[in-house]
């Protein structure tokens, strides 16, 4: 897959009501600049609050990357106006424990654990939530090798993509060394602290315009 292609392929998981509103307006701006859009949530933090996850195609996003999209993101926020009365914006990268939004996410995590609930039930059990280690795509389906087995149910499912609702990595160990080296650049063994997501990878950034502000420090 081309870099081309990754900046431009899209998430199977849809925000619904105010927040499809919002990624129908920053989406394209993200694009503009180089990031793909990750998730849009509104909720009532803070009064209100607009979080916006972000990121490059090769899965990664600065505290730069954050600063510039706020600032783009502002302005058309601004002129279309899909949020009544002021709110506080964030923006951030999608942290260590990430969502899943596209077909390259799942291919991309090979190996690590996640957590997938699906629109509808599965057969044969009638099961909506599984839990396991992604073992790739295969088709139009994700691979998983669940963990979370009772009884004779099957180890290994295939989950059709159209039909996820939400997916996510899980927080392990081999998960933060392996985003850590990726941030590196290298593969080597990491010997460094580890450092948890909450920390300054996952720092949200809050940008200008209308709505209130409040720097992060």
């Amino acid at each position: 897959m081309t870099e081309t292609v990754a900046a431009n392929e899209p998430r199977f998981a849809i925000e619904r009501g105010v927040a499809a509103r919002v990624a129908a307006v920053v989406e394209p701006v993200l694009q503009g600049i180089g990031l793909r859009l990750v998730r849009v949530r509104v909720s009532g933090l803070a009064g209100k609050t607009v979080q916006i996850m972000a990121e490059r195609p090769d899965g990664t996003m600065t505290i730069d990357d954050c600063e510039a999209a706020s600032q783009a993101i502002s302005p058309a926020l601004d002129v279309d106006d899909p949020i009544d009365g002021a709110y506080h914006l964030e923006v951030s990268s999608p942290g260590i424990d990430r969502p899943l939004v596209r077909r390259s996410d799942f291919e991309r995590w090979v190996g690590h654990v996640a957590k997938i609930e699906m629109q509808v039930p599965q057969p044969p059990r009638g099961r909506k939530r599984f839990h396991g280690v992604l073992k790739g795509v295969e088709g139009e389906a994700v691979v998983l090798d669940r963990d979370d087995v009772k009884g004779d149910d099957a180890v290994e499912v295939k989950l059709a993509i159209a039909e996820i609702e939400e997916a996510r990595l899980v927080l392990t160990d081999d998960l933060i060394d392996d985003a850590l080296r990726r941030g590196r650049g290298t593969d080597e063994p990491d010997d460094e602290p580890v450092v948890s997501p909450t920390d300054a990878d996952r720092a949200p950034r809050r940008g200008p315009g209308r709505f209130k502000r409040k720097e992060i420090h």
